[in-house]
């Protein structure tokens, strides 16, 4: 497996959790599972985390020089990953593949979480241009006779808009780790709370939750914004809580373990993403076993997926909808208790060891040298 960062990279996210967790369900299966990544301060060379054996190597960018020339080298039995001998190679596809296909052909199986269109301009004019020529026209036509493997039909869809053949493209959907016991029992706050599970970028718009925490605090006494992840957009966002004369009623909680997510989800009355993109949002499940229903935006792709719009969760389609909407759920309980219970009852749907069941099958048939497509 090849992906530009892993679980333990301080921005890494929910692709990176997909890959491990994927992973791991496989080697605990039998399969000898490797993992290519980037190297960060603080982190071995070597390692192995839940049965997946780990190499790392190269920075941000150079992270896909460092895996290209490991996978030359590994052709002449050299380099880190010259014992790895794959059958079938995952090409987590962040915006750049790893072009493992030059090195492997037809046994590279393409990951994408999500299309790069809306973010790219945040890299640069130059880099953006770039990577969005590699990922809209480079690699549809290098890997047009490769497996793509996506999280969510909308994805699907935009690979197929890009010119992925659709008879190629399969979804394996996100699975969910169970929330620890402890959190499912704890109290809800007695006072509105809304929480915010993210990565800490620019295209996750966090801004957006706190203009609506501004707007909001005001009717709503007692209102309180829980931001519950890091990155390197961090302090923009506290600036900006300032700026917006809401410090006092934020709360950035910074990357924390599982135990803690859950807890202060579960004390959360809403979950708010909203994201201009997402493959899938491993965070709506998460805080669906809570109880806690989600809004966010519908042009982000993955959450019509994952939100079943009105049942499980609210999708609105701009910064004003955003607003309406988060306090027509705060103030109604009866409507939140309704979104919440059927978001419960539809998260029992997904689990990692039926997505890594899922992913086995795409594999194997990949390596068979067939191919598989639709909803797995």
């Amino acid at each position: 497996m090849l992906c530009w960062r892993d679980t333990g990279h301080p921005q890494g996210g929910g692709s990176e959790a997909y890959v491990q967790r994927i992973g791991a369900h496989l080697a605990s299966s039998g399969v000898r599972v490797t993992l290519r990544t980037a190297r960060y301060p603080g982190a071995p060379r070597r390692g192995v985390i839940d049965g997946v054996r780990i190499s790392r190597g190269g920075g941000a960018y150079s992270v896909y020089v460092w895996a290209g020339l490991a996978m030359v080298l590994a052709r002449f039995g050299l380099g880190p990953l010259r014992h790895a001998r794959p059958d079938v190679v995952i090409d987590t596809q962040n915006g750049i593949p790893f072009l493992a296909r030059l090195a492997y052909g037809r046994r590279a199986v393409v990951l994408v979480h999500h299309c790069h269109r809306e973010q790219w301009p945040v890299a640069g004019r130059r880099t953006g241009r770039f990577g969005w020529f590699v990922e809209s026209w480079l690699s549809p036509r290098l890997h047009r006779h490769n497996q793509y493997v996506t999280v969510s039909l909308p994805s699907m869809r935009d690979l197929s808009e890009l010119g992925v053949d659709p008879r190629h493209i399969a979804v394996v959907r996100n699975g969910l780790d169970p929330a620890p016991a402890a959190t499912l029992t704890a109290p809800r706050s007695a006072a509105p709370r809304v929480s915010v599970l993210s990565r800490l970028v620019p295209h996750k718009q966090i801004e957006d939750a706190l203009d609506a925490v501004a707007v909001l605090r005001e009717r709503i006494p007692g209102l309180h914004l829980d931001v519950v992840g890091g990155g390197w957009w961090q302090q923009n966002l506290v600036d900006h809580a300032a700026a917006l004369g809401i410090s006092d009623a934020v709360t950035f909680h910074g990357h924390v373990d599982d135990v803690t997510k859950h807890h202060v989800v579960q004390r959360s009355w809403v979950h708010v993403l909203p994201s201009r993109k997402e493959g899938w949002g491993l965070a709506v499940v998460e805080a669906a076993q809570h109880g806690v229903p989600t809004i966010g935006y519908r042009s982000s792709g993955g959450l019509t997926d994952s939100i079943v719009d009105g049942v499980t969760g609210i999708l609105v389609d701009d910064r004003s909808e955003l607003v309406h909407r988060l306090e027509d759920v705060l103030s109604d309980p009866v409507l939140r208790d309704e979104l919440g219970s059927k978001a419960q009852a539809r998260c029992l749907e997904f689990s990692w060891p039926q997505s890594a069941q899922a992913m086995g099958h795409v594999l194997q048939t990949v390596q068979s040298g067939r191919r598989v497509s639709g909803l797995v």
